[in-house]
């Protein structure tokens, strides 16, 4: 879910000049890392690429590249930002930001770019910043080069006018099939709405479900008296979350979930008496030990003891994300040593 690609796609369709501002290297420290998006209109300014001065003087630059690309399309810059005591940010280190400005004439690189992340394809977009710049070019990246990544080449220094922007853009989207409709359940759609993944919500309770319009985009509710088909429909690597409203169908979703094995988070709603009740009758069914090990249970981050659903979903989410992370984590180093 590129949020920031829709938006754009939805601007330029309507015929909207914006300017994309990237980050496009990072020299130290700073509040956000290479690829990270911003879009600026005439009206307002969408995303973040860290907050403070620097987003305020990106917003004052990118008004101006929206200015001057009035008389000459395809209007680009790179400036180089210290975040230092000139900023007014502690950081200490430094970014350079690129500033494309982009109308109608766009629109079908950023389509296609849409089309593609949507098909979970990651594509090379390559943004030139000479003084006549060809149109973006979106291209495959090499075999084994799935994860987002962002670098600058600028050749004798983009001062120069020779820079190049090559950035991977990859789906970012995880896999979340959540069991349960309840107040735990609802409070955590509400947290899941706000991040990168697509989320299968699945209850035997078709009235458990809040009015379709109230669903989020990003979340998907499956009424079924077969709640453990859906274990088998999940694709690989998928994130399960089990908070129902009954221990047999905790069983049963568990035991389903574990004989699979290639899931990438497992946790439950519980408590540590339940996980020891449950891991013996999942041993007595012949389940691996050390795919019982993998089950979370309860769900959530240690040190949080607030029982309400809200607090609840917060910590479960946050567990989620660290799988989320470790998984990106390890990803990385096997295609690193392969």
């Amino acid at each position: 879910m590129q949020v920031w690609l829709n938006d754009l796609q939805h601007l330029l369709a309507h015929g909207d000049a914006v300017v994309l501002v990237t980050v496009a290297r990072v020299e130290g420290s700073a509040p956000r890392e290479p690829g990270t998006k911003m879009i600026v209109t005439r009206e307002d300014a969408r995303y973040t690429i860290g907050g403070g001065h620097l987003e305020w003087k990106a917003i004052e630059t990118a008004r101006r590249v929206l200015k001057d690309g009035m008389r000459a399309p395809r209007t680009r810059r790179l400036e180089r930002f210290a975040l230092g005591p000139s900023l007014g940010q502690c950081c200490g280190g430094a970014v350079v930001l690129a500033f494309e400005r982009l109308d109608v004439g766009d629109l079908n690189w950023v389509t296609s770019l849409s089309k593609r992340v949507a098909q979970g394809l990651s594509t090379v977009r390559s943004v030139s910043f000479a003084p006549n710049p060809d149109a973006v070019m979106l291209s495959e990246p090499e075999p084994g080069a799935t994860d987002a990544d962002c670098l600058l080449w600028d050749g004798a220094g983009f001062a120069e006018s020779g820079a190049l922007l090559t950035e991977t853009i990859a789906p970012r989207d995880f896999q979340v099939v959540l069991f349960g409709a309840g107040h735990v359940g609802a409070a955590l759609v509400r947290v899941l709405a706000t991040l990168p993944c697509h989320v299968i919500w699945v209850d035997e309770r078709d009235a458990a479900f809040p009015d379709p319009q109230y669903v989020p985009d990003n979340v998907t509710i499956e009424p079924t008296d077969a709640p453990d088909e859906a274990v088998d429909h999940a694709p690989p690597n998928a994130y399960f979350i089990v908070m129902t409203h009954n221990h047999t169908v905790d069983l049963e979703l568990a035991a389903r979930i574990l004989a699979r094995g290639d899931f990438a988070f497992f946790g439950m709603i519980g408590s540590f008496t339940k996980k020891k009740q449950f891991e013996h009758r999942l041993a007595a069914r012949g389940i691996d030990p050390a795919r019982i090990e993998r089950m979370v249970c309860p769900i959530g981050i240690d040190g949080i003891v607030d029982k309400a659903p809200e607090v609840i979903a917060v910590a479960a989410a946050a567990q989620l994300l660290q799988a989320v992370e470790a998984n990106a984590s390890l990803r990385t180093s096997s295609q690193q040593t392969a």
